[in-house]
């Protein structure tokens, strides 16, 4: 039997390479940027390692208030992106498990938040902050994240749990296990990929919100990272060293969540849908 050869996709490899080019090149730019200093940015090749690399851009930023700037997003994302998995994995389960028509009603509800964009709502959210006086306020961020995180989140963790045999959620009944205990130690487990898809997709989009942080907060002491990176635009305007180390100094809690949940972020999003 004659042995049948690939033939090699050259085009497909070579726009392979051609995308890998387009987005480490702009990578490479901002890193090799803001290790230069400030005088040699106009005089030395953009794309060059720097003669003489410093970390003096990342000590301009430290010194700039940019850790109170990080530690208040970082208290907005973890205390949204905590809420956010409670309500929707518990939501989740009640459309799953529960044969009423009402619990498919309410998915649809939150299926129709999908479609509804942040923009929309602008006013809406902000004379509600206002009455609720959590202007410029870090609850201000909060809810209004884990609301408009809720509908996409509970599609996913759906999806998911509706792959989990249903003989297990009986035998657990059988056991005498209560809803929560089911939950907790069989949902909640045997659902860890789509958790962890979850958890990295909407701490991504909170930590990069800028429409709200924005509208709804005003002092420097709630400022966020988008905030003080559009700040720093401003103060910074000619020293695009110092820009560019406060952009990286901003991605770095991203990327390290990115690394860790990784595995599980293509099984997660995937879920359900192949059905």
């Amino acid at each position: 039997m004659a042995r049948i050869r690939s033939r090699p996709n050259i085009l497909a490899g070579l726009g392979g390479w051609i995308w890998l080019a387009v987005v480490i090149v702009p990578i490479y730019y901002v890193i090799v940027t803001s290790i230069r200093h400030r005088s040699d940015y106009y005089t030395e090749n953009p794309l060059s390692f720097p003669s003489d690399p410093t970390l003096d851009s990342y000590r301009e930023v430290l010194e700039n208030d940019f850790l109170r700037y990080f530690t208040n997003s970082l208290i907005v994302t973890l205390a949204s992106v905590l809420l956010v998995l409670a309500i929707s994995l518990m939501a989740a389960y009640v459309v799953v498990r529960s044969p009423s028509a009402g619990a498919r009603r309410i998915f649809r509800l939150f299926l129709l938040g999908i479609a509804i964009p942040i923009q929309a709502t602008v006013i809406p959210v902000y004379y509600l902050i206002i009455k609720l006086g959590l202007y410029d306020t870090l609850w201000a961020l909060i809810l209004p994240s884990v609301a408009f995180a809720i509908p996409l989140s509970v599609l996913i963790l759906t999806n998911f749990l509706r792959d989990i045999p249903k003989e297990l959620f009986e035998s657990m009944t059988v056991d005498g296990a209560g809803e929560f205990r089911t939950l907790w130690s069989l949902a909640l487990p045997m659902s860890k990929p789509a958790v962890v898809t979850v958890g990295i997709y909407n701490a991504l989009t909170i930590w990069n919100g800028f429409l709200f942080p924005l509208v709804l907060t005003q002092s420097s002491g709630t400022r966020v990272i988008p905030l003080s990176l559009w700040s720093y635009q401003g103060e910074f305007t000619m020293n695009i060293p110092t820009v560019l180390a406060a952009v990286v100094l901003s991605v770095l809690p991203i990327l390290a969540a990115y690394i860790v949940g990784r595995r599980h972020l293509v099984s997660g999003l995937t879920a359900g849908f192949g059905k």
